[in-house]
């Protein structure tokens, strides 16, 4: 007995703009409800969401109006490569975090923050940077965010991808 976890293209898009947009939605939710200041690698991570976002909603529309089946799949498999390079910029910064090699030179050393003095303010801009990308901001069950955006990036490929090598619509 073989069990298929395989969806449709269309199902598989709209899950993954769903997937996506909740993801970094939660990242941008932690940063301005929780208070967490992410470092320079930590906004890397989010570029793979930020232009895959439109791709999975393109792949959608492309499924939901009849457009060729070869569109919609490449567009799943663009957004799953995104993801994968999402991955590993994951990989990279769970990396710098546990030592395990450096951090680009672009990674400040402190938390600071910016003034309020609208006089000052661009002045503080070139002056303040985010925390380091050394130190991981919180864990839960031993994964910092990266590691998380790790697991989070595997698996919408994986949804991508199984929804482009599908042969129904």
């Amino acid at each position: 007995m073989t069990v298929s976890l395989a969806i449709s293209p269309k199902a598989s898009a709209v899950l993954l703009a769903l997937g996506m947009v909740a993801t970094v939605g939660g990242a941008l939710g932690f940063e301005h409800i929780g208070g967490y200041i992410p470092c320079a690698l930590c906004l890397v991570q989010r570029d793979p969401y930020y232009y895959g976002i439109p791709v999975a909603l393109a792949a959608a529309l492309s499924a939901f109006f009849g457009g060729p089946a070869w569109l919609t799949r490449g567009l799943l498999t663009v957004a799953g490569v995104m993801m994968l390079v999402g991955a590993g910029l994951g990989v990279y910064h769970a990396g710098v975090e546990w030592g395990f090699w450096e951090g680009p030179a672009t990674c400040a050393t402190s938390a600071q923050g910016v003034t309020m003095n609208a006089e000052d303010l661009l002045a503080d801009l070139n002056d303040k940077h985010g925390p380091s990308c050394t130190e991981a901001s919180f864990r839960f069950l031993g994964l910092s965010f990266a590691g998380w955006n790790v697991i989070a990036s595997l698996i919408l490929a994986a949804v991508a991808f199984n929804g482009a090598r599908a042969r129904k619509a």
